[in-house]
């Protein structure tokens, strides 16, 4: 069952299932992922953000949580989404609660600051109030809690061609900022120590 988990105050992460999970997929391959996927809540001073939401299937109570979360804010909502593909539940939450879905610079809530990641096909969103940066599938948590790079595999369909090496290089700007968690669509979120998580991420060497 899904829930709300409040990270920091006014910072949440959920889980749910992916609804086109594949068990026992082969690794690196480009359905190489964890069952359960991560999405945001974020308290901002004039929204309630959600980023990358999937609702839980067939599951009443979390949505039950998640209304009365925004009926206890009273603001409008903002729904952000990193990538095409985490685009799931987005209409369908956006219809519920007559939010706004653009990621224009124009058009974000305060305190959030969109990052796109040239010919990666993502944008990430940095949370300045948490300094907690918020990746979609080009960063991965890990089991020691790090982080890595996605499978080259997940690069495939990009028109860029970018490989690894240089989705590496293209994410080397965000160590510019004072980051302290990574909250990621697939594995654990990293919490304390983001930054030096992803430079060790991005050294490939």
């Amino acid at each position: 069952m899904s829930e709300l988990r409040e990270l920091h105050p006014g910072l949440w992460r959920w889980t749910a299932a992916h609804p086109g999970w594949v068990p026992n997929a082969k690794p690196e391959s480009q359905s190489d992922w964890p069952e359960y996927v991560g999405c945001v809540l974020c308290d901002a001073p004039d929204a309630t953000v959600l980023i990358d939401p999937l609702q839980p299937h067939e599951d009443d109570r979390f949505l039950g949580q998640l209304d009365g979360h925004v009926r206890m804010r009273g603001l409008p909502v903002a729904i952000l989404t990193t990538i095409k593909f985490h685009r799931r539940s987005r209409d369908e939450l956006a219809k519920r609660y007559s939010a706004r879905t653009s990621r224009a610079r124009r058009a974000l809530p305060e305190g959030v600051e969109a990052w796109p990641i040239r010919g990666a096909g993502e944008t990430m969103f940095w949370l300045s109030e948490h300094r907690a940066l918020v990746a979609g599938d080009r960063l991965m948590g890990v089991e020691d809690g790090g982080l890595r790079l996605c499978p080259e595999s997940w690069l495939g369909y990009l028109p860029s061609r970018i490989s690894i090496a240089e989705l590496a290089a293209r994410l080397r700007p965000l160590l510019d900022l004072p980051i302290e968690s990574v909250l990621v669509s697939h594995g654990e979120p990293v919490m304390t120590g983001g930054h030096d998580a992803l430079e060790r991420a991005l050294d490939l060497g």
